[in-house]
């Protein structure tokens, strides 16, 4: 009797296998869900740096774009081909490779990281509903969005800052709470939203500048020497950044791919992400580009080009752009908190907790802790090296991958036993060794420390960028020699 209270106690109706029947989303609604992904402001000024580190040749940008797509595209279509075939969140399908007890705790890995990302981001989406309020309510001049000149109050906010993060927690814990139907709303809005708002960020800035932006363009198409040695390095190095940029995404995208209507359409929404990075790339330059040559005309000097939005907005000095840009921003912060950080973490403590937490619990949980580390961030977290803390986590999710790719596809030969996946009893597929699936903990871990060398050892921090990929190949090859005997 009690095996069978166990059983149970698997079960979350938040995180049971989708209805083929309610499976809408499309490759266009996965398109939406990368340009949601990669339109904030740390996708922004990325991508600008990146012209900029790299001497603005946008061939070599652009070819790496393309190479980080398709590598972003591939993990993607494996990982989340179990989810889309049987409708399970990324957690769950943890249970095949390690286990229905060790899938509980693995996963907890990354509801850690979103829980402490979304406090993180929503303290930055809060700090643009602050600029609004003193724009629009007390006219304070835009040269506030170049620093922090602010009277502090209380752990480094004042009133306005607490009342814009405190407002921002409780919008996005309204519109996350929703269902899957105005998830899939929210995503699409903020991409065609943002993409559009980019458009006319870049006709209002160009204006009579047009001619000027687009020689500046064209200037930084370079194809000398474009075979070299220096450019090759160049190219190695910008895709792996880019691909480090989606990495912590790549894992949890069955959150999202188990509502898609087929395999088919998932591969294509994956593929478009392509044309998402050189959209996105595109216009980041523009902007940058079109930024310097405003700001040098009104005599403005800036000892480097401007890659950060907000310090593009304040030097700039336009209420309208500055009120357009805010506000789009906003839009495009909430929704990559909701892709990055919120359902990743809201499935997490569901799988962790099934029987204790709803969708509704779970995500005041993460409100009641995004409003704890994001109180935190300027006062501790940011000086107490909490992000090297939360980068060693994230070290575990290439090996994660790993094993899930090297299980489903080599071990499981793309089959679940779907009455096993909720079973708890020890005669169930994936009860293993007291609920612990030992050869994918073992395999994780491997990859693991090779993972995180390229963060703890200084000589091997070129590879860093590739972190994600080493740990998967590593624990994939170790976790198919390990189960397959």
């Amino acid at each position: 009797m009690s095996q069978e209270k166990a059983n149970i106690n698997l079960t979350n109706w938040d995180i049971v296998g989708i209805n083929p029947n309610d499976k809408n989303w499309t490759s266009g609604d996965i398109f939406s869900f990368w340009a949601s992904n990669i339109q904030s402001l740390i996708g922004f000024s990325l991508i600008a740096s990146l012209y900029l580190v790299y001497d603005l040749n946008i061939i070599i940008v652009l070819v790496s774009c393309l190479l980080a797509g398709v590598l972003v595209a591939i993990f993607a279509n494996l990982i989340g081909e179990p989810s889309q075939k049987y409708g399970l969140p990324f957690p769950v399908v943890l249970r095949s490779s390690f286990g229905v007890s060790g899938a509980r705790y693995i996963g907890m890995l990354r509801a850690i990281v979103g829980i402490f990302m979304f406090g993180v981001q929503t303290f930055f989406i809060s700090k643009s509903i602050g600029y609004l309020i003193r724009i629009l309510i007390f006219n304070i001049d835009n040269s506030v969005l170049e620093g922090e000149i602010f009277l502090i109050f209380l752990m480094g906010m004042d009133l306005i800052d607490w009342f814009s993060f405190v407002t921002a927690l409780i919008i996005q814990f309204y519109l996350f709470k929703q269902g899957q139907n105005f998830i899939k709303f929210i995503i699409n809005f903020s991409a065609w939203f943002v993409y559009t708002g980019l458009a006319v960020f870049i006709i209002i800035l160009a204006g009579e500048n047009s001619k000027e932006i687009i020689s500046a363009f064209k200037l930084s198409i370079r194809t000398e020497n474009l075979i070299s040695r220096e450019n090759l390095l160049a190219l190695a190095s910008i895709t792996g950044t880019l691909f480090a940029f989606f990495s912590i995404v790549i894992l949890n995208i069955g959150d999202f791919s188990r509502y898609v209507k087929n395999i088919s359409e998932n591969s294509k929404g994956n593929f478009l992400l392509i044309v998402n990075l050189i959209i996105f790339s595109f216009t980041s330059v523009f902007i940058v580009l079109g930024a310097d040559i405003v700001m040098a005309k009104k005599f403005l000097e800036v000892e480097q080009l401007l890659t950060n939005p907000t310090d593009i907005i304040g030097k700039i000095d336009n209420t309208y752009l500055t009120v357009i840009a805010i506000l789009f921003i906003l839009v495009s912060s909430c929704s990559t908190n909701l892709i990055a950080n919120y359902i990743p973490a809201q499935n997490g403590l569901l799988n962790f907790l099934p029987k204790s937490l709803d969708k509704s619990s779970a995500g005041l949980l993460i409100i009641i802790l995004g409003l704890i580390f994001g109180g935190l961030w300027l006062p501790v977290l940011s000086q107490s090296g909490a992000l090297s803390i939360i980068d060693t986590i994230g070290s575990f999710f290439g090996p994660i991958a790993g094993v899930i790719i090297a299980d489903y596809y080599l071990i499981k030969n793309k089959e679940y036993v779907s009455k096993d996946i909720f079973s708890n009893l020890k005669s169930g597929s994936y009860f293993y060794s007291s609920g612990w699936q030992i050869k994918g903990v073992y395999s994780m871990f491997i990859g693991f420390i090779f993972a995180a060398s390229t963060i703890w050892n200084i000589e091997l921090r070129f590879l860093q960028s590739f972190a994600w990929l080493i740990g998967a190949l590593i624990s994939y090859v170790i976790y198919y020699l390990m189960a397959s005997d």
